[in-house]
């Protein structure tokens, strides 16, 4: 058996374009353009990258984009009154403070600063909270691009086995909480589970969020399985998963590479939640499959 490859690049792409499309119809029906407002604080050289990346997905998509940047040494309180003013700025429907912040701030802090409707990382313990009792929320990207690419290729998840490794508030907990919401049967295991290669064996569906380095090798995983390797690791062989992905291809159904697989869902859907903060705040239904 070899794996299908699920083609994250070419998913993003197209949803990116669909994005576009229903940026257009808002502005054309109602006269209003999405605006998404990042934030960059400090120079560290991958943060710089990202933030140039986001800011052309923004303009490709027709969206108002603005870049807000602030020396390392500014003190947290700029970066609130930066936010208290992004808050109140009715042409700024996301907010996004691009991670890592410098040492001396407080991410909490800073991160539920922002107004939930602006939240568009779905980061604030508001939509955190949401999200985990099955309320409207802001949905953390990397999860919601996972729920798309498996439902995509799956369908339903109704009584799927899914198993997250890894219990991340940015990507783990929010996972599992997503794929409970499509009706998975859901395990979240971690690098300190017991028997976690047998946990793994019983997986329909599995989630590598551990941060680890080919972490989960192909003889964890059950045959036909479905998995969705979050990781991305500079090793000496370049770009490489949490999933031993050579191994893993041999065993699975469907497996993501890396790179190609997750990483442009994010910024895509960082613009699917823009397009929704924008519908929501302006009384508009849902964007159509924009939503988990």
């Amino acid at each position: 058996m070899t794996a299908d490859l699920i083609d994250g690049k070419a998913f993003a792409a197209d949803l990116r374009a669909r994005i576009a499309a229903q940026v257009a119809a808002m502005k054309a029906d109602h006269g209003v353009t999405p605006g998404l407002a990042v934030v960059l604080v400090g120079d560290d050289p991958a943060s710089a990258v990202y933030v140039r990346s986001k800011g052309r997905a923004v303009d490709e998509a027709g969206m108002n984009g603005w870049q807000h940047r602030l020396p390392a040494d500014a003190s947290q309180q700029d970066l609130l009154d930066l936010i208290d003013t992004l808050n109140a700025d009715d042409a700024v429907n996301g907010i996004l403070v691009q991670l890592p912040l410098p040492g001396h701030m407080d991410d909490a802090a800073v991160i539920n600063a922002i107004a939930p409707e602006k939240d568009v990382d779905g980061f604030t313990v508001l939509n955190a909270g949401r999200l985990a009792v099955g309320q409207t929320a802001m949905v953390p990207c990397t999860p919601l691009g996972c729920v798309m690419l498996l439902r995509d290729r799956l369908g339903s998840l109704a009584g799927k086995h899914a198993l997250v490794v890894g219990r991340s508030n940015i990507v783990g907990k929010p996972m599992a909480q997503l794929l409970l919401a499509n009706d998975a049967t859901v395990t979240v295991a971690h690098s300190r589970t017991a028997n976690l290669p047998a946990l793994c064996r019983q997986a329909d569906i599995l989630v590598a969020a551990v941060g680890r380095a080919r972490f989960v090798k192909g003889e964890w995983i059950k045959p036909g399985a479905t998995v969705i390797d979050v990781g991305i690791n500079r090793t000496d062989d370049g770009l490489v998963g949490d999933v031993d992905f050579d191994a893993a291809r041999g065993v699975a159904g469907a497996i993501t590479p890396v790179p190609g697989g997750v990483g442009p869902m994010t910024i895509a859907c960082l613009l699917a939640n823009t397009l929704t903060a924008t519908a929501r705040v302006n009384g508009l239904p849902d964007p159509d499959g924009l939503t988990p």
